[in-house]
């Protein structure tokens, strides 16, 4: 494992870890931790999350993991919570729009292997 390093990714209060060895074209395993007093030492803490992703396609491998949808939808959910809350902001309503829409191009995508009958297998 190894630390994700994206742009807008923070390690202030979170480290996210990522597999270095994978298949199927995508990492499936990461974790995400407290991040470490110091941004250059690896976190050896317990892991506060253990995510796992669909590994390989369902037809294939049967399903043993999430989907990249399934997180999305948590992170709507909380934020349409918020929204209810004092907490509710112009910001988490355009967060909640642009993951709706995320949600629309994966849901295309899927409907056109649909359509090329390839869903759920490794054919492109």
């Amino acid at each position: 494992m190894k630390e994700l390093k994206m742009d807008l990714l923070t390690s202030k209060y979170t480290q996210v870890l990522v597999e270095e060895d994978f298949q199927y074209n995508a990492p499936h395993h990461f974790i995400v931790a407290k991040a470490p007093p110091a941004p250059e030492v690896f976190s050896s803490t317990e892991p506060l999350a253990d995510i796992h992703f669909q590994e390989g396609p369902i037809k294939e491998c049967g399903v043993n993991g999430v989907c990249n949808e399934d997180l999305i939808n948590m992170v709507i959910c909380r934020l349409e919570h918020f929204q209810q809350s004092e907490f509710r902001c112009r910001e988490n309503a355009l967060a909640i729009t642009a993951l709706e829409e995320a949600l629309l191009w994966l849901r295309k995508r899927t409907m056109a292997r649909e359509n090329r009958g390839v869903e759920g297998t490794h054919a492109v």
